[in-house]
């Protein structure tokens, strides 16, 4: 188990069979039924590897207002522990810890500006499975558009153990701070809001082969580009957008 690391993604949708195919156009996932009972789930694949999840988003979650949306899991220890150290810090809670029969315990949590993401104790002792950086098909960037970003590094830093890498000056956008999340593969970025975004949030990075095939195959297949292509350090390029349910994500990948 990997602790304190981005260990799982899962997007809810209105709309399983169309969010299924419009990431298997865009991506390349297969994605197949996980034939558990109670509550139906699709594992994304990519090849023989599971890459994350699909569901409609529940009942409950959708009583107090959620919408289509992307969640990343984190790794923990300890579920319950974690939500009281998520409350004590001014945090959310909007699922207690719950079990997955054979698969894990998770909870539903926020920062306390109102990021949310999910808390996970996996039942299964072996390590997550690892794969390079930027390998297609995989999650290679997170990025948390905070509140406020040096109480929303100081929040996460203290529950997981997140130190500070390079930082970036965006001018009037201010300071992206990268993190470590104790190894290469689970860093990302923390920067402030901009004004014109509703809410605090998470954005999970898709790679890509070919950033302009794949804002190609986002048009055509219903999503909505709202920034980019852009360059970032790397010599690699992303785009920010939302699928045709609302779910918002962005690309990662090269200009070959």
């Amino acid at each position: 188990m990997s602790i304190g690391k981005f260990v799982w993604y899962d997007v809810m949708t209105t709309d399983t069979k169309a969010a299924t195919a419009f990431y298997s156009a865009v991506v390349g996932w297969t994605i197949k039924d996980s034939g558990m009972e109670g509550s139906p789930y699709s594992i994304l694949w990519d090849g023989d590897k599971m890459v994350g999840g699909l569901m409609p988003i529940p009942e409950d979650a959708a009583a107090m207002g959620a919408r289509p949306a992307w969640m990343g899991y984190i790794g923990v220890d300890d579920v319950d522990a974690h939500v009281g150290k998520v409350t004590a810090a001014g945090g959310k809670v909007f699922r207690p810890g719950t079990d997955i029969p054979g698969v894990g315990r998770f909870a539903v949590v926020a920062d306390p500006h109102g990021a949310a993401f999910i808390l996970f104790k996996s039942s299964n002792s072996d390590a997550a499975p690892t794969h390079e950086p930027f390998a297609p098909g995989y999650i290679g960037w997170h990025e948390l558009h905070a509140g406020n970003g040096d109480e929303a590094f100081a929040f996460y830093s203290k529950l997981f153990g997140w130190t500070k890498t390079d930082a970036m000056d965006m001018g009037p956008m201010g300071m992206y701070q990268i993190f470590s999340t104790g190894g290469e593969m689970g860093g990302g970025g923390i920067m402030t809001k901009s004004p014109e975004t509703p809410v605090p949030h998470w954005l999970y990075y898709f790679n890509v082969t070919n950033i302009d095939a794949a804002a190609e195959r986002v048009t055509k297949a219903g999503g909505k580009i709202v920034n980019g292509p852009m360059q970032v350090p790397g010599d690699m390029w992303i785009i920010n957008a939302f699928d045709p349910q609302g779910a918002m994500f962005a690309l990662l990948g090269s200009r070959k």
